[in-house]
């Protein structure tokens, strides 16, 4: 079953993945700055895949059949769609891809880092 989109529905599947593609290109390379001893950032396939130092494993990938961003880390998923200020938005939630990637560092590290 498709999960509804609550938030940007005008997006077609085109501008979906140039705007997905998008999205995990920034947070790859935001996360590629940060000390690797502390964040390992890959990439392949078009998941991206985050382990912190303490082992915790974040993964990251764009679905377009749910027109949404993916994130699964710690037992715990979430589904992001596309909002329409250009972020992602949880529609269950209401929290944002973002500062759930922050907090989820924050909580694991003790990092505080701003995307």
């Amino acid at each position: 079953m498709v999960a509804e989109k609550c938030y940007d529905t005008s997006v077609d599947d085109s501008a979906f993945d140039a705007r997905a593609l998008a999205e995990l290109t920034y947070l790859e390379d935001t996360l590629g700055l940060l000390d690797p001893d502390d964040v390992e950032v890959s990439v392949s396939a078009g998941v991206l895949r985050v382990e912190l130092r303490d082992g915790t494993k974040i993964v990251i990938n764009s679905h377009r059949a749910a027109g949404q961003i993916w994130m699964a880390a710690v037992a715990t998923a979430w589904h992001f769609d596309p909002a329409p200020d250009g972020g992602w938005v949880s529609p269950k939630s209401g929290e944002a891809l973002r500062p759930t990637l922050v907090k989820l560092i924050h909580d694991h590290l003790g990092l505080t880092i701003s995307l």
